[in-house]
Formats: C-alpha cells, structure tokens, sequence
C-alpha cells in the first residue's frame, strides 16, 4: 500500500512537472514587436494516476489567455482532451475542420494524436479562461508546439 501510495506520488509529481513545463513555454512573451501576441498560462490543478486503467494519468489544469492571446499550434500525444470554458470565449480549430468559437459554459474534445492548429481568446479587452483535463500516458508530455520557423 505504501509502495502504491509513493508511486502515485511521484507520477501525479511528474505529471505536474511536465503540465508547468508546458505553461512556462506557452507563456513566454514575445519580444519582437510583429509577432504573435503572449501565448497562454497553464495552472496544475490536479494530477493522479487512474487506478483502473494502468499506464493512463487524469490531469486538470486551468489556461488562462490574455486578451488577444494565441496557442501556438500543437498536439497533446495520444492524450484525450477535454476543454471546458470557465471565462470569455475561445476560438479553436483542430486540423481539417472549421474554427469553431466556444463561449463560457460551452465544451469541446479533442481525440489523441489530434493536431489544434489555432487557439485564440477572440476579446481584445478581456481575458479568457479554459478548464482542461487530460487523460494521457503516464509520463507522457501534455503538449508539443509545432515547431516554429
């Protein structure tokens, strides 16, 4: 029992440090006055190995985008990602569909391997607010940006 108790400790601690890994890249600010504006914020809230499907971690975060904020394009692995609007609304296209704007309350999916290739707080005053769940490979990265030219 204390054996399974420390390594859902060190898998929820992992997990967590690759979702702060993911939210400190993402929100580097630009420097260069043409480019894109600041990307987005991720806040851990909750990470734990799933009891019932080995090999699988449940993590929760909340990104925040400022106004006029950006995602660079991106892919979270084989994870599958639940977005939930806490704030503001959110335009999000994945590869090979229309952008669909998603408004507070609203929510969509994204299955694993799926390419979000826009993301976008539409406000140019107000900032807006995501609540995201992952259920990825333990140990897996959350999210890889594109690689950018």
């Amino acid at each position: 029992m204390t054996g399974a108790r420390i390594v859902t400790g060190l898998l929820s601690t992992l997990t967590a440090a690759a979702v702060l890994a993911c939210g400190s890249a993402a929100s580097s600010p630009q420097t260069d006055a043409t480019s894109a504006p600041v990307g987005e914020t991720l806040t851990p809230l909750f990470s734990q190995a799933l009891p019932n499907v080995p090999g699988k971690t449940f993590t929760s975060a909340v990104v925040t985008f400022p106004p006029a904020a950006r995602a660079v394009p991106h892919r979270h692995g084989d994870a599958f990602v639940y977005a939930y609007v806490l704030e503001g609304a959110v335009s999000s296209q994945l590869e090979g569909t229309p952008a669909q704007v998603y408004h507070q309350g609203q929510s969509w999916s994204e299955p694993p391997g799926a390419h979000h290739v826009a993301t976008e707080n539409i406000s140019r005053s107000d900032e807006a607010k995501l609540l995201v769940v992952f259920v990825a490979t333990d140990g897996e990265q959350l999210k890889v940006d594109d690689p950018q030219p």
